[in-house]
């Protein structure tokens, strides 16, 4: 019997949380499509009726992955413009919304999925590859957006390339899921996220200021 379209399309939902949850914890290379299937409860037949192979997972993963974090980021961030039409607040106030939300993941963060296909990068094909390194760069984009808005109206008072400050805040969400899991302590990344709000600050004021 043929799934529904509702039905399916919360069995391919189930395959990705699944997946997500395996490649975050081991890797890709570790997850394979049989420990999958077994843990969603279809039939392999059931799994290449919605992934047609092991590369397909791997850019589906990335797609909603990609568009999970851009959504988070457009949510938080109006909520802090709705807050402060002043720029250089309002990201301040984006920034402490980000590391709240970190600080209060029950299991700590689980991992960065685009981090992780980088340090894997020769699994994937060059499509893979290329949202990859597309996801980097438009959230490269969307931060240094915010960046030279404030920089119009405070101009920096250390000299600083804006790419790189908007960088900066993948850098620190990346090192500090990597930290936390090493050391056991899942605040690093809050903590982290509140020493990048202190050096915008410091960039942009002069002072860190509380």
């Amino acid at each position: 019997m043929q799934e529904t379209p509702r039905k399916g399309a919360d069995t391919r939902e189930r395959i990705l949380d699944v997946a997500e949850a395996s490649v975050l914890d081991k890797g890709f290379a570790a997850t394979s499509i049989e420990e999958v299937i077994a843990a969603v409860g279809i039939t392999k037949s059931g799994f290449f009726y919605h992934l047609k192979d092991k590369n397909e997972l791997a850019k589906a993963l990335l797609v909603r992955y990609v568009e999970r974090e851009d959504a988070l980021f457009d949510e938080l961030f109006a909520r802090a413009d709705e807050l402060n039409d002043d720029p250089l607040h309002g990201f301040l106030v984006g920034l402490r919304m980000m590391s709240e939300l970190m600080a209060d993941l029950p299991n700590g963060h689980p991992g960065c999925l685009v981090a992780s296909y980088c340090y894997q990068d020769r699994l994937f094909d060059k499509e893979v590859r290329a949202i990859t390194a597309s996801a980097v760069l438009n959230w490269r984009k969307r931060f240094r957006q915010r960046l030279d808005l404030i920089a119009e109206r405070y101009p920096p008072r250390v000299e600083v390339d804006l790419d790189d400050l908007a960088d900066m805040l993948s850098v620190i969400a990346d090192g500090g899921i990597i930290i936390s899991k090493a050391i056991k302590d899942k605040q690093v990344l809050a903590r982290q996220m509140l020493l990048y709000r202190d050096f915008i600050k410091t960039v942009f004021l002069g002072v860190p200021s509380s």
